[in-house]
């Protein structure tokens, strides 16, 4: 019994011993050496994929907050206003905080685990929209003549192979056209590499012309990249920084904001990685609800805004018409009304609905899957077929936002 346990060890010894020498020989002859630091902070870590909450495994420049912060008010109910199969839907897709506005005024606010109201944590993509509130921002400044120029115009080794028919404008509605390939799980994606690499730069501009620009939406994070240098280029401030002077601080943000970047000095990884309180990424959601004002403030441009909201008119890769993203946002509509979110790939919402005065802030670990075409193909409704595209999750914590707000009031 020894011998036979001692010769398996031996064998598994044998075979981790091998697999780890291909796997450096793999990253030896490919140059991906950001593998390294990925199986590190992943599977080392005891991890299978990033974290909410990988804000000091990179380097990070502040978004800073105002010297004098605007707070939410709270109407806060005594009661618990999710009922029982609510709360296990939250537990089942690992909620971190889940935090409710209406008319202003913080209504529910819940945190499970470590996480706490000062807890900042990462927006995966939902620093897209901040992105393209920031282009906006610089457009209506002068510092961006036209949403229409070419990226070339603003990155000169954005070039050759048909790139420099590429525009803001097909950034902005994720259709540049390039070859990009979007993946959260395939540790060879260009996502994986922009996530744990340390030259965002040669990576987006080394990327190749695939399709026609301006035809057909597909979603990819190298496209809000070139949008982060654009902005670099256009404003000569870093993001982060402008962000703060133009974003940040005139919403009263009541903690600082930190944005990863791809080394230390480097750039802010635009795409993703925006870490704030569950409060703060309310007030994102405020200025979606009020036409990109900020009270009386007009912080969103509001030409730039309608355009923002509006559904570029494309395909998507699913074949059908695009009635779900505008200009680096998400859109739906939910019994009759507009609702415009931001989205990150483990759950993380902010969720607008104007003619309701609502907004839904939603955190987690975990995101449920895209409604599908091939889940509807038994159901000929519209209203289903203007599902395809967006989590299933999102319509639940809708529902649960409105319920909460009816309760409350």
């Amino acid at each position: 019994m020894k011998r036979t346990l001692l010769k398996w060890s031996k064998r598994i010894g044998w075979f981790v011993l091998i697999l780890f020498l291909s796997l450096n020989v793999l990253i030896l002859l490919s140059g991906r050496f950001y593998l390294y630091k990925g199986v590190y902070y992943t599977y080392l870590q005891g991890e299978t994929s990033p974290t909410i909450y990988d804000l000091n495994k990179f380097y990070n420049a502040t978004v800073k907050a105002p010297k004098k912060s605007e707070p939410w008010k709270f109407e806060l109910s005594k009661a618990e206003l999710l009922n029982s199969n609510d709360l296990k839907y939250m537990d089942t897709w690992k909620t971190s905080s889940f935090l409710i506005v209406k008319n202003d005024q913080v209504i529910y606010e819940r945190y499970w685990d470590e996480h706490h109201p000062e807890t900042v944590s990462n927006s995966f993509s939902a620093a897209k929209t901040v992105v393209s509130m920031l282009i906006g921002i610089a457009h209506e400044e002068g510092a961006i003549k036209s949403l229409d120029e070419p990226v070339v115009k603003y990155i000169p080794e954005f070039s050759g192979k048909g790139k420099e028919k590429i525009t803001i404008r097909h950034l902005l509605m994720m259709a540049s056209g390039l070859d990009w390939g979007e993946s959260g799980k395939n540790p060879l994606s260009e996502n994986a590499e922009s996530y744990y690499g340390s030259d965002l730069r040669g990576l987006v501009t080394r990327q190749n012309v695939e399709r026609a620009p301006g035809k057909e939406f597909i979603y990819q994070s190298g496209n809000s990249q070139l949008l982060g240098f654009i902005l670099e280029k256009a404003t000569g401030k870093d993001l982060a920084q402008y962000a703060s002077e133009k974003l940040w601080r005139p919403i009263g943000a009541e903690s600082d904001a930190f944005w990863s970047l791809d080394k230390e000095n480097g750039a802010e990884k635009a795409f993703c990685c925006l870490y704030s309180t569950t409060r703060d990424f309310a007030r994102i959601g405020k200025t979606l609800a009020n036409h990109g004002k900020w009270n009386d403030k007009q912080i969103i441009p509001a030409a730039f805004f309608d355009e923002m909201v509006k559904n570029p008119t494309m395909s998507t890769e699913e074949g059908v018409p695009n009635t779900r993203y505008g200009l680096h946002i998400w859109t739906y509509v939910s019994n009759g009304h507009p609702v415009y979110y931001c989205r990150g790939i483990k759950g993380q919402y902010i969720i607008a609905i104007p003619d309701e005065q609502l907004i839904i802030v939603r955190t987690g670990h975990k995101r449920a899957p895209d409604v599908e075409k091939d889940l509807l193909k038994k159901s000929n409704t519209k209203a289903n077929q203007e599902k395809i595209g967006h989590p299933s999750d999102l319509f639940e914590y809708i529902r649960m936002g409105r319920s909460v707000a009816t309760a409350n009031h």
